[in-house]
């Protein structure tokens, strides 16, 4: 079955989301103990005491996904088990956010925005990338 002609232009998207979240990631890598200096106390710490396994968790969301939307591209059905990979990284790299830190305190509603975006995002493209495998999209 010939996937749907959106197919191919939310995979664009997707690419290009992912890709923000990889240049994301290593904007984390790249912050200075000069750059944390300057923030608020409470969030110097949060910055400072990130443990490696969140760390690891946002390196495997964002370059699994990268990759996934290359394979939706390409209309493999690798894509979603990278996607479903992503996901649950998504998901270990927010209990820190917001069990661990606790960013709505630290940060207030506005912590919210970006993180259920991520979710909401992510979740859409393992439906899509599930729902394509179903409908033999992909490959």
């Amino acid at each position: 079955m010939n996937p749907p002609a959106w197919l191919k232009p939310l995979a664009w998207a997707a690419l290009v989301w992912n890709l923000l979240g990889v240049i994301a990631f290593i904007m984390q890598l790249l912050i200075t103990p000069e750059m944390i200096n300057q923030l608020p106390e409470a969030q110097q710490a949060a910055y400072r005491d990130i443990p490696l396994w969140s760390t690891a968790a946002f390196a495997i969301a964002v370059f699994a996904a990268s990759f996934a939307s290359i394979l939706l591209l390409a209309k493999k059905a690798l894509a979603r088990e990278l996607f479903l990979i992503s996901f649950i990284a998504v998901l270990v790299q927010q209990y820190y956010n917001f069990v661990v830190i606790d960013s709505l305190a630290m940060f207030g509603t506005s912590a919210l925005a970006m993180p259920l975006c991520v979710i909401v995002i992510g979740l859409l493209l393992l439906f899509i990338s599930h729902k394509g495998k179903q409908q033999n999209w992909l490959n």
